[in-house]
């Protein structure tokens, strides 16, 4: 299969993408190609294939089919998905560059971004898009611009159209988290964006049962990505890349239905007095719905809801839940439900999380594809009957 015809669905693509040429007795599945090292005698052999470099079999194909899938010239999949965002910052910019990055991002990549990068002379600066701002916090110095859409997990969407304009204006990269969306919901270089960051772990995954990240971009870039890993070390363990191989092969049909079940939670929350708001981007009440059903496929299985009695009714809702797991992740076949304010935004105050939009109360749901029936049914009793 051509690895990137964008003529495929990428129900197709997740099946077929990065197989190699069909010959007779070749096995239907690629095996696990469990070796760190590999026979190799001279430079005429081509180049030295070392697991840790990231050019076993398993992890080439792997980045092959992330690549296919965002539809971009090349990809490579790494240890985890913030290996996949460190790599990429470290490929693209050195001491004494600039950094524009949006407020609203997962919240190991913003210390990433406000407190590890400084010390390696890397600076940013980070603009709030609902004000805007983007042109003014441009520098002579700055060489990126990094979004997530959606964004966790408050679920805003912003428009990369503008930004991808100002960008090419100016030679800059735009690099985008969108692990929220996959490849199924958010084509993110279908909207110019240069370099597509995901966390495998997730929704390319799908089973819970791996870390993973992917960078899909310009060859180019995906070369000093690849530089930079091969220093650093966060190469994705052989059987890793096999796992994440086969959850990609059902990503399409898993996320249409992580979808379809997002939607009948989200509308179950908003008839529940307990709830005192209802975050999905397929709402009508969502601030950026007119935007979401412009830019995705579909809204995703992400669903996060502020209930009214604060912290402790989060906390009394979470412990009774029978079918929703309490557990720091999404993107699995099973329902997992996290507050932020001890997962991913634990780090910050509770005035600095409630300037975000994450509030004592704030639930994430990461939408399963178990009966859509059946978690209405362990919600409305979480809440109260």
């Amino acid at each position: 299969m051509a690895q990137h015809d964008n003529d495929l669905h990428p129900a197709t693509i997740s099946v077929h993408g990065g197989a190699e040429d069909r010959v007779p007795g070749a096995p239907v599945v690629p095996p696990i190609t469990q070796s760190a090292t590999f026979h190799w005698a001279t430079p005429a052999d081509g180049e030295l294939l070392y697991s840790r470099y990231g050019n076993n079999p398993n992890q080439l194909h792997a980045g092959i089919k992330a690549a296919a899938l965002e539809g971009t010239e090349a990809g490579i999949a790494l240890g985890s998905g913030m290996a996949a965002a460190a790599m990429t910052l470290l490929a693209l910019t050195e001491s004494g560059d600039h950094i524009v990055a949006a407020s609203g991002l997962y919240g190991a990549t913003h210390v990433l971004l406000a407190q590890e990068l400084p010390r390696r002379g890397v600076q940013t600066t980070f603009v709030d898009p609902d004000e805007g701002g983007w042109e003014e916090a441009l520098q002579p110095e700055t060489r990126l611009i990094y979004i997530e859409i959606p964004v966790n997990p408050t679920l805003r969407i912003l428009d990369p159209r503008p930004i991808v304009a100002l960008a090419k204006e100016r030679g800059i990269r735009v690099v985008c988290d969108a692990t929220f969306g996959s490849p199924v919901n958010f084509r993110a270089a279908a909207c110019g964006i240069d370099v597509v960051v995901q966390s495998a772990t997730k929704y390319l995954g799908g089973h819970s049962d791996l870390i993973a990240g992917v960078v899909a971009g310009p060859s180019d870039v995906i070369e000093e990505v690849t530089r930079m890993s091969r220093l650093y070390g966060p190469a994705l363990d052989p059987h890793t890349a096999w796992l994440l191989d086969r959850g990609m092969r059902t990503l399409d049909v898993r996320v249409k239905r992580h979808n379809e079940n997002a939607m009948a939670v989200a509308r179950f929350f908003e008839s529940r007095p307990e709830v005192e708001h209802v975050i999905y981007p397929g709402l009508e009440s969502h601030p950026d719905h007119e935007l979401a059903r412009e830019l995705m496929d579909g809204f995703g299985g992400m669903v996060s809801i502020i209930l009214a009695g604060g912290g402790e009714a989060a906390d009394d809702f979470v412990a009774n839940l029978h079918l929703g797991m309490a557990a720091p992740s999404l993107g699995g076949v099973e329902t997992l439900v996290s507050q932020p304010r001890f997962t991913s935004h634990a780090g910050l105050t509770p005035e600095e999380r409630s300037e975000r939009g994450i509030p004592d109360g704030f639930v994430r749901l990461s939408v399963g594809i178990e009966a859509a029936d059946d978690l209405v049914a362990d919600f409305a009793q979480a809440l109260g009957g």
